[in-house]
């Protein structure tokens, strides 16, 4: 038998020793289901029995094995591609995303040889093309898997790089006034205590997100629920947001019970990150306001400012990461990246909380969180 005839008359065969190799890769494989461990197998096989039966010129054979041909399979590049891409989401690393091509193509191999009576010079062909395809298959995968960690490192360096902002601007604005000051006394003994937290945040975050790194990136954020105070978390990333910005004076509304269990760190980021975004793009950094609200099971926070509207458009790919703001794209000086709304929506979720916006010229800009007090 011909290797794509016997490839689409075993496939189910082959893929369930697919399976049985993809579920001893741990720790990744351990709470990975039927279906995820069997992922794109099936469709990565028939997509190579399809290639093998298409016609080839030698020309097209060399240029292929240099990586130089045109895709003739695309379901076969796309079901390699979207596999890399899962296997990096699922936590494998890329040895052991290719462990299982190269498993896959001795699994093939050594069943279809097995069951040859008399090999015919045609069959080497057929390994070749086989060889061929599953090679294909595998650089799609390469690629994908490789593009996600490369995005994942950027987003790393880029929350990295924008978080420490607001803290080294503290830090950067204290120590200026304490060099112009004789004693710790009054605006300078504020200004010591502002170093002294603005370091002690740094350092929580740089900790934070080199664990982040060493977990791998791409998966929710890890939370340490505590018992905390909301309107305390609010009232510190106020403060901590003014000694940066000595012109803003934001009003904070609180009503009813706002504590709960939820991870202080992560909330004092979601905190400094809306508050800083409506002072950066609020008419007046007097006119920003933060409520925090209790109810049964949540408590709500909103957080308003005057201002230019966001467009609609952008309404729906506001919390993406990465994305520039409307001032940016008019051409308007920014040092944001672009970050600080995509991190919220991650603190969000981490805490199975919503979020929405909504902006009009009239209303102004209304971010609203829900968080759940517990889970």
């Amino acid at each position: 038998m011909r290797l794509p005839d016997f490839i689409r008359q075993h496939v189910d065969r082959i893929v369930d020793e697919w399976e049985q190799f993809a579920s001893t890769i741990t720790p990744a494989a351990e709470h990975m289901d039927k279906v995820a461990l069997r992922d794109h197998a099936k469709v990565i096989l028939l997509a190579a029995a399809r290639d093998m039966t298409t016609a080839q010129t030698s020309s097209e054979q060399m240029a292929k094995a240099k990586g130089e041909g045109p895709e003739k399979t695309p379901s076969l590049d796309e079901a390699g591609a979207s596999h890399g891409e899962l296997r990096h989401t699922v936590g494998f690393d890329l040895v052991q995303m290719t462990s299982e091509f190269r498993h896959l193509r001795a699994c093939v191999i050594r069943l279809w040889v097995d069951s040859l009576a008399s090999p015919d010079i045609a069959y080497f062909q057929d390994m070749i093309r086989f060889n061929e395809a599953i090679d294909e298959a595998l650089a799609e995968s390469t690629a994908a898997y490789a593009e996600q960690v490369n995005r994942s490192r950027d987003i790393f360096l880029a929350i990295l790089g924008h978080d420490l902002r607001a803290p080294l601007q503290a830090v950067s604005m204290s120590t200026e006034l304490l060099l112009r000051k004789a004693k710790l006394e009054g605006d300078a003994l504020t200004c010591a205590v502002n170093i002294k937290h603005g370091a002690r945040h740094m350092a929580a975050m740089v900790g934070d997100l080199l664990e982040l790194v060493r977990s791998r990136l791409g998966k929710s954020l890890p939370i340490e629920r505590a018992p905390m105070d909301l309107a305390d978390a609010a009232h510190a990333a106020i403060a901590e947001a003014c000694a940066g910005n000595p012109e803003c004076d934001p009003t904070v509304h609180v009503k009813g019970d706002t504590r709960g269990a939820w991870d202080a760190g992560r909330v004092s980021q979601l905190l400094q990150n809306l508050i800083g975004n409506a002072l950066q793009h609020g008419l007046n950094k007097r006119d920003v306001t933060v409520t925090l609200t209790g109810e049964p099971d949540t408590v709500r926070l909103t957080v308003h400012n005057y201002g230019a509207p966001i467009p609609e458009e952008a309404i729906g790919t506001i919390f993406d990461p990465l994305v520039r703001s409307a001032d940016e794209q008019l051409g308007q000086p920014s040092t944001s990246l672009g970050l600080g709304l995509f991190i919220v929506k991650e603190v969000v979720d981490a805490h199975g909380g919503t979020i929405e916006v909504s902006s009009s010229e009239a209303e102004g800009t209304l971010f609203t969180v829900v968080l759940p007090r517990k889970v």
